[in-house]
């Protein structure tokens, strides 16, 4: 009799422990994601503006990444054009990098006045998101002038606001193509 008790409490132990350890894996949609991000093509092409442009950027996309607590956000020091993006380069960057998402940014300076580098502090901020493959997810627009009627503020901080209205739409947009717990992106 001791040795059945015996043998039913070390299995009853060892089925326990195992349950346990599957308990303690993550699942597929609980995996942390991990976002590459290029730096961002810069319009007008100017030397000086394109330093500032990326540091407001990825500040705002580090800003925007820290509340998703499922994404990670690497960063590639590589400018890609934006309207012409060759699927072959984005599958090659997500696999060295091991992203399951890219996205290919664009931001684009309005133009004032008659001279050559007078520039507004409006701007567009235009993003891609393709998947691993290479294949376009979808895309977004945010213009800082018609969404909010900004004409005062800094630069800096229209393209963190552009930045970020890109963001929730390619989160709304993600959400109408996948509602599932992917959208979380």
């Amino acid at each position: 009799m001791k040795k059945i008790l015996f043998y039913t409490l070390i299995s009853s132990v060892f089925i326990i422990s195992v349950s346990s350890v599957k308990a303690q894996k993550t699942s597929s949609h609980d995996k942390i994601k991990k976002v590459l991000y290029f730096n961002p093509e810069v319009e007008p092409d100017i030397e000086e503006i394109k330093e500032p442009t990326n540091h407001a950027f990825f500040s705002a996309v580090s800003d925007n990444i820290s509340a998703f607590r499922k994404n990670k956000m690497l960063r590639s020091e590589i400018q890609v054009s934006f309207d012409s993006i060759d699927s072959k380069t984005i599958t090659e960057y997500s696999k060295n990098n091991d992203a399951d998402f890219v996205i290919v940014p664009k931001v684009k300076y309005f133009k004032v006045g008659l001279g050559k580098y007078v520039f507004s502090n409006q701007v567009v901020v235009s993003m891609k998101l393709f998947d691993a493959e290479g294949n376009l997810v979808t895309s977004s627009e945010y213009d800082t002038y018609r969404k909010n009627m900004r004409l005062l503020g800094s630069t800096e901080n229209s393209i963190k606001i552009g930045t970020n209205g890109a963001m929730k739409n390619i989160l709304k947009e993600l959400r109408k193509i996948k509602p599932s717990a992917e959208a979380g992106f």
